[in-house]
């Protein structure tokens, strides 16, 4: 079942899918397409053609901008924005209004399981890998590689986490989670799972 407030503001032509909950307030555009189970939080925005896997959150107030893609599971905290303009102007330098044909969106595409702190801009085009975690007030203007934590404006990379969202700990040659107990190789600035 869908569970739309009667305040959202959800286009005829978006695909929600089974589950998801869009909250008060929120606006879903046009070819927009949440997977199942997704949930938009209270005056949330979801651009025209913007791309949801299932299991997906996006909190309060969110900014998700057209052609932004999140795959499944990503988490996206409050107020957070998922910019779409590189260069962006009010007007063209005749001074001229610009519309919508004057420029080309340019969009973040989130991997699965990341996590976008409250407050954090990832300001396109730009590539969050998957499990990776963006620290709130954050600010991304480069790609983030698989399972890195990012902290600080403009963002850097101040670790490694886990698949449980916890920053993981050196032991010997490898990384563990200290949750789980999941152990992860580093490599050329890489992280990948080892298989149990």
């Amino acid at each position: 079942m869908i569970v739309v407030a009667e305040s959202a503001d959800v286009s005829d032509e978006a695909v929600i899918g089974d589950g998801s909950k869009i909250w008060h307030l929120a606006q879903v555009r046009e070819q927009a397409e949440l997977g199942i189970n997704c949930i938009v939080g209270r005056g949330a925005y979801i651009g025209t053609g913007v791309k949801m896997g299932n299991n997906c959150k996006v909190q309060n107030y969110a900014l998700v901008y057209e052609p932004a893609v999140l795959e499944a599971g990503v988490f996206i905290g409050p107020a957070v924005v998922l910019t779409n303009d590189t260069y962006p102007r009010a007007v063209s330098p005749d001074g001229g209004l610009k519309s919508a044909h004057d420029w080309e969106p340019v969009g973040v595409t989130i991997r699965e399981g990341a996590s976008i702190g409250a407050r954090a801009v990832c300001v396109a085009p730009v590539t969050i890998g998957r499990w990776a975690t963006v620290a709130a007030g954050a600010v991304v203007a480069k790609d983030v590689p698989d399972f890195a934590l990012m902290v600080g404006v403009p963002a850097k990379r101040h670790g490694w986490v886990g698949k449980a969202g916890f920053p993981l700990q050196r032991q010997g040659e490898n990384w563990v989670c200290p949750e789980t107990g999941a152990t992860y190789v580093e490599q050329n600035e890489t992280l990948r799972e080892v298989e149990a």
